[in-house]
Order: C-alpha cells, then structure tokens, then sequence
C-alpha cells in the first residue's frame, strides 16, 4: 500500500500552533519567550531575545544571541553544514567542567538573505543538555537525533524527524 506524502497533523489545542501551518521555505521571527539552558549546574544561556526558526513539519528552533551565552564555555568546532535555507552553519562544543559536548550547538555566521537576524546568534541541541526551557517548560528533543527543533506543549505534530518523516 502506498504512503501518505506526509501524515494528518494532529489537532490544534488552544494555545498550540501546528507545525503543518508553519511556511517551506521556512522563515526566522524574533520571539520574547524565555529561552534558558543548564547544565551541569551551570547556566549556559539565558534570554528573552532569541529568533526562532519555523519551517513546516519542524518543531521551532531557538537562536540565542551570544550576548546572552556564557560563551566562555563554547569552543569552535571543525564541523560545517550547509542548510539550502540559512547557508553555511559552523558548530561549537560546550565545555563543562571535564565534560564536552560535541558539536551542542551551530550557528550562522553569513545567514542568507531572510535570515539575517540569527547572525550573532547560536542554536544547540536540546537532548545533551540537563534543562533546556522555554518559558520554564522542559522541552523535547525534536525526533530523529538530525534535527535542532525543541518540542513544547505549544507546538501540534506530527515532527519530521519520526520514521518514515524523510520525505516530508
């Protein structure tokens, strides 16, 4: 039998958005919520002045001004990517303590037109992390392990990223 494109988003609870109404090509937005991310005991970032990324079938994701990060803890690492969207990204390591988490975060130092607002500024994963929040809710890695997006109650999926997500 033949599969769906892609699944029936679920329904829409007050208070969510569904990533099904989120635009391809996605988009970047300021956003006033509070971001924070601890670990280890250690603060790692706070702000109330991240730009969120949007793109159907994605959970958000969060990008964090360095101004807000303590940034002595982040150590550039060797890793590039290219996103058809935002452009080139270059990745960090988080170092804590004797810990280091590899490749926890990206950033785009020459976004593409559209994109200018997340110079500046990093994303990380959520999943090597003790707390990552938003609005003091404790989110979810999005599925897969590929993804940067952070699940909240607020966002309605299905989230790319699941089996089967990869043509989505």
């Amino acid at each position: 039998m033949r599969q769906p494109h892609h699944p029936a988003p679920e329904p829409v609870r007050p208070g969510q958005e569904s990533v099904w109404d989120y635009p391809r090509p996605p988009l970047a937005e300021p956003t006033g919520r509070h971001i924070r991310i601890r670990h280890a005991g250690v603060v790692l970032a706070d702000t109330r002045a991240a730009w969120r990324t949007l793109e159907t079938s994605h959970p958000p994701t969060y990008y964090i001004p360095q101004s807000d990060i303590a940034m002595e803890r982040l150590v550039p690492n060797a890793g590039q990517s290219f996103c058809e969207w935002k452009g080139m990204a270059r990745y960090w390591d988080v170092v804590i303590g004797d810990t280091r988490l590899v490749g926890a975060g990206w950033s785009y130092p020459s976004p593409a037109r559209g994109f200018e607002g997340i110079a500046g500024h990093i994303a990380f994963y959520a999943a090597p992390f003790d707390e990552v929040t938003v609005d003091g809710e404790q989110v979810s890695p999005q599925p897969g392990g590929f993804y940067g997006g952070w699940v909240t109650s607020r966002e309605a999926g299905p989230f790319k990223g699941i089996p089967n997500s990869r043509f989505w």
